[in-house]
């Protein structure tokens, strides 16, 4: 299996250090940078398959530094914050983070949240060559990650991509918080279900004529969620 490369980027060299020694004892690859613009530099010239990011930074932080990312790239972002910071956490989340991790931290969390993060890049193709057809607004082919919206093809991140796959695939069946932690983060991420929330609220925004009036993504509350039921249609591509 061809190995992962990481991008590292906090300006502490020992949490570099220490992140490079257990991410290659791992079988990762691992570069680094200490600012927001060297990791800009190393996102353009050694195409990471996951970004480490520091929230706490000199000239550009964390934050901005997403902010930059997400304007050219759905690479995995992972970002370091202070143990017990909420708002950094949140906030990180809502501008396209895929996870977190706090400090102090220990070495087999780091692993196994980059080995979830990087899990979830990977989507099964459920229907190779297929289109399946919602209905005259939505279109889905998830061997080739496309989704089109009023005709138009929306950009989803991995996760949202794999969150909808889950949705769509059980289309009028509630599926509860817990289950979709599950599929789509991971069993380590049983507790955390402001993910499910964020990232449904992502999905309808992207697919939703009026995301607070959905059609399509609805609300069982205190349950879960389900995709609306329809008549499964395939269009074979040629």
């Amino acid at each position: 299996m061809e190995s992962k490369t990481i991008l590292v980027a906090d300006d502490e060299p020992r949490i570099i250090q220490l992140i490079k020694m257990n991410l290659e004892s791992a079988g990762y690859e691992v570069c680094s940078a200490s600012n927001g613009y060297e990791a800009l530099q190393k996102l353009n010239d050694k195409l990471p398959d996951l970004v480490i990011l520091d929230v706490m930074m000199p000239v550009m932080d964390g934050f901005e530094t997403l902010k930059n990312i997400r304007k050219i790239s759905t690479v995995p972002v992972i970002m370091l914050t202070v143990k017990g910071d909420e708002t950094d956490k949140i906030h990180g989340l809502e501008l396209g983070a895929d996870d977190y991790i706090t400090k102090p931290f220990s070495p087999r969390e780091l692993v196994a949240r980059v080995k979830a993060v990087l899990r979830r890049v990977e989507i099964p193709a459920p229907m190779p060559k297929t289109e399946i057809v919602v209905d005259e607004n939505l279109r889905i082919d998830f061997s080739r990650r496309k989704v089109i919206v009023r005709g138009r093809e929306v950009q989803l991140r991995p996760t949202e991509y794999k969150l909808l796959y889950h949705l769509v695939s059980n289309a009028g069946r509630v599926l509860t918080h817990e289950t979709l932690l599950g599929k789509v983060w991971g069993y380590e991420y049983r507790d955390e279900d402001h993910y499910v929330r964020l990232y449904i609220t992502y999905l309808r925004q992207k697919i939703e004529e009026d995301p607070k009036h959905p059609k399509y993504i609805l609300n069982e509350r205190g349950i879960g969620y389900k995709f609306k039921e329809f008549e499964m249609k395939q269009t074979e591509e040629k």
